[in-house]
């Protein structure tokens, strides 16, 4: 019985290490999210500026176009969520590779379901003000954050400690080709 437990035990395991590899291993190469964007639509020194209203630091990059612009998914991957999420307003999250949620805020219109599977370039909504982005330039947050942490990027920054979970999405869209 005992021995019958522990295979289980471990194939369960087996499954589930395989799965994490298996993610890992899917290669990550990310396009700019909005369309007809580049350098000049976002502040590159914006990721973990302090001080960010209620957030404190923000977590984020902000990339500015006119409203009703294209917004496209940076990445293969799948829908987790996609709705109104207080401030960020009308927001999608997307599962992507290497365990990356991709989130993406203050959309006008959304135009993707939650568990649908969308491409590199697939539109997903339109640059928008919902949310805190209310009265302000129309924008897109764009962020990635990492399921798995990385305890090592840890510093001494005002709320340095989520700096594990929150990867700087500006090392990622400098060079990335356009959609």
């Amino acid at each position: 019985m005992a021995n019958t437990v522990f295979r289980l035990v471990s194939g369960i395991f087996a499954f589930f290490f395989g799965i994490l590899l298996l993610g890992m291993l899917i290669p990550q190469n990310l396009s700019m999210p909005v369309d007809g964007a580049g350098g000049m639509n976002y502040n590159s020194q914006s990721f973990w500026a302090y001080p960010w209203g209620k957030s404190v630091t923000h977590k984020g990059v902000d990339i500015f176009a006119r409203e009703g612009t294209k917004v496209c998914s940076a990445t293969h991957g799948i829908v987790l969520s996609c709705g109104p999420l207080g401030r960020g307003g009308n927001v999608v999250f997307i599962l992507g590779p290497k365990w990356r949620i991709h989130y993406y805020a203050h959309l006008k219109g959304i135009s993707v379901r939650p568990f649908s599977l969308v491409a590199k370039g697939d539109q997903i909504g339109t640059v928008g003000t919902t949310g805190n982005a209310a009265g302000k330039p129309a924008h897109l947050h764009y962020s990635i954050v990492t399921a798995i942490p990385y305890p090592w990027r840890i510093d001494n920054s005002v709320q340095g400690w989520k700096k594990m979970c929150y990867l700087n999405p500006i090392d990622y869209l400098e060079g990335a080709q356009q959609n």
